[in-house]
């Protein structure tokens, strides 16, 4: 049983540890760069590392919370988030830099998303997608939030300070993961769902590698455009003041996708919702090619696309929750999800690259046939493991 204390913690948790760690790079980078003398390759570089990190630690950080509970697991990380802003605040090497983002890439693993779906799949079982829904509502305003806080921080005090608050608010996130419920033992109904189910489980090993491509080319596609989109629109030929208004409506689309899911997706298998996901990547990415250049065309574009990555992290969740046996949510999510954080640490360089190179319609382009794959593996998951899971 998930009570309702348990999904508010971790609503607030995930909006505030989301915020001042995954986001931080965003703006503190530039003035990291103007201060130390650090070339801005550089010192994004050791975001990448942390991305890096996290897919490394990502199965055993799982394989804990399985064993141990999200409360043990979370509050630990949330106090490894605020060493590790800490020494970022104090570095005056690049090797302290460098070593803490990648103490920052652990203490992330701990307690994003991922640590938070694999908590609230050991207390609740496969009855665990609407709370997963929930805690993904927060969060996915902690950009919105955290880009003016860092900013005015930053202004205000300089950046090395401003890491010194931040470290502050990691123990207020430490603070929350404590109060959760210490989970050392299952409720009672769950496992006797989850030893009811277990029979009826696909065979791992063919699925769990279509979750992990479907997963993968996701991640990819969205890190790359989260870093570049602006680039892509400017490149197109939208003015500066459009291209900032237009590149917002992604994050409306997650917001709106996700409230959708907890209002009215519940009775839709995750199976269903991956395909429908998983369409509407093409879809954004033909209307780009098509129409990116005009301001209506870019709008839509970034709707739609928005909606979809906003649904993709519902699925990421809740889909492995009907795959496979929920006592081993968090080890077999980590172990799949793991190339996603390569992905994503990969993907920033490689369109950068590519627009470099090439311009804004090659990036669409290869995009596109990246969500094809996706949305074929969503299909196949579907097609295959549809039916046997239910």
């Amino acid at each position: 049983m998930i009570g309702d204390r348990t999904i508010v913690l971790l609503s607030l948790s995930q909006f505030l540890c989301w915020g001042i760690s995954y986001y931080m790079i965003g703006v503190f980078g530039p003035a990291i760069a103007a201060d130390t003398g650090w070339a801005l390759t550089l010192v994004y570089s050791g975001f990448s590392g942390a991305l890096v990190v996290m897919g490394l630690v990502s199965g055993i950080v799982g394989d804990m919370i399985d064993k141990h509970g999200g409360r043990a697991v979370m509050t630990t990380g949330s106090g490894l988030m605020a060493v590790a802003f800490v020494g970022l605040g104090l570095s005056e090497s690049l090797l302290l830099y460098d070593v803490s983002w990648a103490l920052l890439g652990i203490a992330m693993r701990m307690t994003l998303y991922e640590a938070a779906f694999a908590t609230l799949a050991r207390a609740g079982g496969a009855g665990a997608r609407r709370s997963i829904s929930k805690v993904t509502l927060l969060g996915g305003l902690s950009s919105a939030a955290f880009w003016p806080v860092g900013d005015a921080l930053v202004a205000s005090v300089g950046w090395r300070h401003a890491l010194f608050v931040y470290a502050l608010l990691a123990l207020v996130g430490m603070a929350l993961h404590w109060m959760l419920p210490s989970g050392n033992q299952r409720d009672v109904a769950a496992q006797a769902e989850i030893g009811a189910e277990r029979a009826c489980r696909p065979r791992i090993w063919p699925a769990a590698f279509l979750f992990t491509v479907m997963s993968t080319l996701s991640a990819f596609i969205n890190s790359g455009l989260s870093a570049h989109m602006l680039g892509i629109f400017s490149g197109l030929g939208l003015a500066a003041g459009t291209v900032v208004i237009v590149s917002s409506l992604r994050g409306i689309g997650q917001s709106l996708a996700r409230l959708w899911e907890v209002a009215f997706g519940g009775k839709m298998s995750s199976f269903r919702l991956g395909v429908i996901a998983a369409a509407g990547l093409p879809l954004a990415f033909a209307i780009g090619l098509a129409w990116g250049g005009h301001s209506l065309g870019a709008a839509a574009f970034a709707l739609t696309y928005g909606l979809s990555i906003g649904l993709f992290t519902i699925v990421r969740g809740v889909q492995p929750l009907q795959l496979f046996d929920p006592s081993a949510y968090g080890r077999l999510s980590g172990w799949m999800l793991a190339p996603a954080f390569f992905a994503s640490a990969l993907a920033p360089l490689l369109y950068a690259g590519i627009i470099e190179s090439q311009g804004s319609g090659a990036a669409l382009r290869f995009s596109l046939i990246l969500a094809f794959g996706t949305f074929i593996s969503a299909v196949l998951i579907s097609q295959l493991y549809g039916q046997e899971a239910q």
